[in-house]
C-alpha cells in the first residue's frame, strides 16, 4: 500500500529554566510570584487565567498563560492546563485569574471550573495547590485560605 499522506511528527521538550525556582508554601507565597504576570494596564480590563506548575517540592517551575478573556470572563481549556504539567512534570498545579471589577468574592462559576479541574487533575495524580482570584488594588482571594478546596 503506498503512503499518500504524511503524518505529522510530534516532539514533545522541556528545558527548565537554571535560574531562581521559589519555594510556594502559601497563598501570598503564590500571590507574590504571580501577581506581574497581570499586567497593571490591563488587569482591570480583562479577565486573565494563569496556572503555576509546582514540582513535588513545591518549587515554581513555571507560569503558563491559559487563557485572556473579556471583562467580565475567559474561557478555560482544562486539557490545555494537564498538557502543560505533564510536559513539565508538575505534581501541583496552582490556578490564578483576575477579576477586573475589583470584587474578591468567587463567583458560583468560578466553584464550579475550580471543582472540575481538581477532578481532572486528580486522575493523574495532580494536586490543585490553590486557586487564587487576584484584584486590580493588588488584594488576593485564596480557596484553600477560605476552606473551599
Amino acid at each position: 500500500m503506498k503512503q499518500t499522506e504524511q503524518v505529522a511528527e510530534i516532539e514533545i521538550s522541556y528545558r527548565p529554566a537554571i535560574g531562581r525556582k521559589p519555594t510556594i508554601i502559601s497563598s501570598l507565597d503564590a500571590f507574590t510570584e504571580v501577581i506581574d504576570f497581570f499586567p497593571i494596564e490591563t488587569i482591570a480590563v480583562q479577565e486573565k487565567f494563569m496556572v503555576m506548575y509546582l514540582n513535588r517540592a513545591n518549587k515554581l517551575l513555571g507560569v503558563y498563560p491559559i487563557s485572556t478573556g473579556g471583562m467580565a470572563a475567559t474561557v478555560v481549556d482544562i486539557r490545555l492546563i494537564l498538557s502543560v504539567a505533564l510536559k513539565t512534570a508538575a505534581t501541583s498545579v496552582i490556578l490564578c485569574h483576575n477579576h477586573p471589577s475589583g470584587t474578591l468574592k468567587p463567583s458560583s462559576m468560578d466553584i464550579e471550573l475550580t471543582k472540575k479541574i481538581v477532578a481532572a487533575c486528580k486522575f493523574l495524580d495532580i494536586r490543585v495547590f490553590d486557586h487564587i482570584i487576584i484584584t486590580p488594588e493588588r488584594t488576593y482571594y485564596s480557596f484553600a485560605d477560605e476552606g473551599i478546596l
